[in-house]
């Protein structure tokens, strides 16, 4: 098994945890996804544990990568992440499952081999927030590049000029923005898509 995260107690913990049981080891640990691509390569790992959460190329940049070398490669993502479009994005990419960190630990061991064996089911609370989305209004690419420039703090002029274009172009998209999460300012939308897993604040 190859465990990518960026905190080495989790890194030692999975491989404590792992190392208890008769039928599994961890063969590599990765803190970087460019580390953890190298280390797919050398090891071909039967199952690989992913973070969403990393620094520099992201877990789910990194599961795209792996899927990219491997199309069979099974990957669980552990991740404290739990946002219904974080959940969506990172089935798309060809995760097999996807766990929660703070619901889980108990249950990994028998996880992984669910995974390894090829019968995969999401956990109870990871099936609700995809139900979830499926009520919910989806935001568009530039909806998402508006947002996020939202959540740095910056002015409609200067999204304006950051995006190439106009201020008038701007208030619309903030205009359906808010309309879709169902807020009414710009405090309540970061709020909301954070939450949803739109976007990130590191």
């Amino acid at each position: 098994m190859l465990c990518v995260d960026d905190h080495s107690i989790v890194r030692q913990g999975i491989a404590a945890l792992i190392g208890q049981e008769p039928d599994m080891e961890v063969a590599a640990s990765a803190a970087t996804g460019e580390d953890a691509l190298v280390l797919f390569r050398t090891h071909q790992p039967d199952v690989v544990l992913m973070d969403l959460q990393l620094p520099g190329q992201s877990g789910l940049e990194t599961i795209r990568a792996i899927r990219r070398e491997d199309p069979d490669a099974r990957i669980i993502v552990l991740t404290m992440y739990q946002g219904e479009e974080d959940i969506f994005r990172a089935l798309q990419e060809g995760a097999a499952t996807y766990l929660l960190k703070d619901s889980l630990f108990d249950d990994l061991a028998n996880r992984i081999r669910e995974v390894q064996s090829g019968t995969t089911q999401l956990p109870p609370e990871v099936e609700a927030r995809l139900e979830e989305r499926r009520t919910h209004k989806i935001l568009s690419a530039r909806e998402l590049e508006v947002m996020e420039l939202i959540a740095r703090g910056m002015r409609n002029k200067e999204i304006a000029a950051s995006l190439g274009i106009s201020e008038e172009t701007v208030v619309v998209h903030i205009r359906h923005l808010f309309a879709k999460l169902g807020v009414k300012d710009r405090t309540a939308a970061v709020g909301d898509a954070m939450r949803r897993g739109f976007i990130h604040m590191h």
